[in-house]
């Protein structure tokens, strides 16, 4: 039986006018911005934590994240509740706009001579419908800053 991934199924999401994706399988939930309590001395892109059905969440800006410039929440934004190193991380972005299945084939590394915001945090882009989406890798967005978050009242197994 060959085992061999051959599409994954992302979560698209805004932030301005560029389109990201994250693997569906590290999206427990999509949910409207709830009230964020601030804290002190974290870093800039965290925003603070919310308390979703009794779990404290830290939450994270990532246009903050991404060196792009605030927008503030519309009535579009969204928080995706993600698992990253067996944490729940709330990720504040602009809108979620479809769930689609994205064949690895189609698959391109990111753009090494253009270095776009958030390069770095890339898996690699495609086109869907037209509009080219990046695929983000939250493992790298929060390599050696999962630290400096607050920690998660709910410990969680990941898939």
């Amino acid at each position: 039986m060959d085992r061999d991934i051959q599409e994954i199924k992302v979560v698209c999401f805004r932030l301005g006018q560029d389109t990201f994706a994250l693997d569906i399988m590290r999206v427990r939930e999509i949910v409207k911005p709830q009230k964020i309590s601030g804290l002190p001395e974290v870093p800039s892109f965290v925003e603070g934590v919310i308390n979703l059905r009794g779990a404290i969440i830290p939450v994270v800006d990532l246009r903050k994240k991404f060196g792009f410039s605030e927008s503030g929440c519309r009535g579009e934004c969204r928080l995706l509740i993600t698992v990253v190193a067996r944490q729940l991380v709330g990720l504040i972005v602009d809108a979620v706009t479809e769930v689609v299945t994205i064949p690895i084939r189609d698959l391109r590394p990111p753009p090494s001579v253009v270095k776009v915001a958030g390069y770095r945090y890339l898996i690699g882009v495609c086109l869907v419908k037209e509009v080219m989406v990046m695929l983000v890798n939250l493992d790298k967005i929060f390599n050696g800053t999962l630290g400096e978050l607050p920690a998660c009242s709910v410990e969680v197994d990941e898939i």
